[in-house]
């Protein structure tokens, strides 16, 4: 298998050799997802990503149809749309991703409600899988964000082009962190299990989520994201069920020619985490974090086609602190590097492959490695 990963890698740099001048990715097309690619009436789309997922031991890989996703617009006028995804995951769970109603009043002001993306961090929104080098999504937007991460509820977004800024404002629900006696969130992946995914999601309180983008500077786009409230509980007696959420994130993004980087750091400060878990036996920390910086160069080949070398590097924690008594597991504290490259055959397919270091903080502990390869598509 070493062999065959090494005849893939070679035979993808060699296509540098033929490089030619061409149509490049705009910036325009980079910055947008789906539900931003609306057009009149009816729009159909998609995304998907098969991925292989190779550690470099004694384990075996893995090929998953990790996502298909069907995308179903429609627009009833000028000032009235409806936006929606429904996704397959692993070939065998179906949720759903979007679905919201938008009024538009102008450009600088639309009314939203329905199952809405929160607007924290680079690829909660942007989650294409030709948006982002790699196979799988960064890891800081899986463990910390959590990407894909989506709450029902009410808010307002706009564009105002006079002074280059792009906001949203949501009032959602929450994580769920306690149902049927049991505690929800832990130290392992901090808020990724509370996520409802609209599944007759419990609404005990509500949340507020905001963000600000700003994009007058050409290639450049720096954000601003906050999202503030309380989990969610079936059993509103029981205060100490309850955990309370403060996330702030930074992101940017710039291009210039082939070049690209992009970084975002996300922390999250969460209260009463002694109480709960107290209460429930589990180990959430009161604080997370994470954070990473990429770089890309893409040399333009035949056609559309580019050849991306890309490096990422991620560090993120789960257990930053822990309230109380409890004490935080090194194993939570990691590191990452990928190195990989992208190779667009089309505007909206490309192969991808990549290897993975990951290292954690616990004294002695190795460095475990994986080789990732999949097929990134959108239409």
């Amino acid at each position: 298998m070493k062999n065959i990963k090494l005849s893939i890698l070679v035979g993808l740099i060699s296509l540098i050799g033929y490089s030619q001048n061409s149509v490049q990715d705009s910036q325009q097309l980079r910055w947008q997802n789906s539900q931003q690619n609306l057009s009149q009436g009816l729009t159909i789309g998609g995304y998907g990503q098969i991925d292989y997922n190779e550690p470099d031991g004694s384990e075996p890989g893995l090929l998953d149809v990790h996502r298909l996703v069907l995308y179903v617009g429609y627009n009833f006028n000028e000032r009235v749309s409806f936006r929606s995804e429904i996704e397959i995951e692993h070939a065998s769970e179906i949720y759903i991703e979007q679905a919201y109603l938008n009024y538009r009043v102008k450009e600088s002001l639309n009314f939203l409600a329905g199952v809405i993306l929160i607007p924290m961090g680079i690829v909660n929104e942007y989650h294409e899988p030709t948006t982002y080098y790699g196979v799988e999504r960064p890891s800081v937007d899986k463990y910390i964000v959590p990407t894909t991460w989506r709450e029902m509820g009410v808010g307002i977004s706009g564009n105002i082009s006079d002074a280059s800024i792009r906001y949203q404002a949501y009032v959602v629900n929450g994580f769920k962190s306690f149902a049927d006696g049991s505690g929800i969130l832990r130290g392992k992946d901090g808020l990724r299990k509370g996520r409802q995914k609209a599944i007759e999601a419990i609404a005990s309180a509500a949340n507020f989520s905001a963000k600000l983008d700003y994009y007058g500077i050409p290639g450049l786009r720096l954000g601003l994201s906050g999202y503030f409230g309380k989990t969610q509980t079936d059993d509103t007696t029981l205060e100490d069920s309850y955990v309370g959420v403060a996330m702030v994130g930074f992101d940017a993004r710039y291009k210039y020619d082939n070049f690209e980087f992009r970084g975002q750091y996300i922390t999250t400060s969460l209260s009463g985490t002694e109480e709960y878990n107290t209460l429930t036996g589990k180990d959430l920390g009161s604080k997370m974090y994470g954070y990473y910086g990429e770089v890309a160069y893409s040399f333009d080949l035949k056609g559309e086609e580019q050849l991306t070398p890309f490096l990422r590097y991620e560090n993120y924690n789960t257990q930053a602190e822990m309230a109380g008594s409890f004490v935080a597991n090194d194993a939570y504290d990691k590191n990452e590097l990928f190195f990989g490259l992208n190779y667009k055959v089309a505007q909206g397919a490309a192969f991808k492959i990549d290897y993975q270091l990951i290292n954690n903080a616990v004294a002695g502990s190795e460095t475990r490695k994986q080789f990732n390869a999949g097929v990134a598509l959108w239409f």
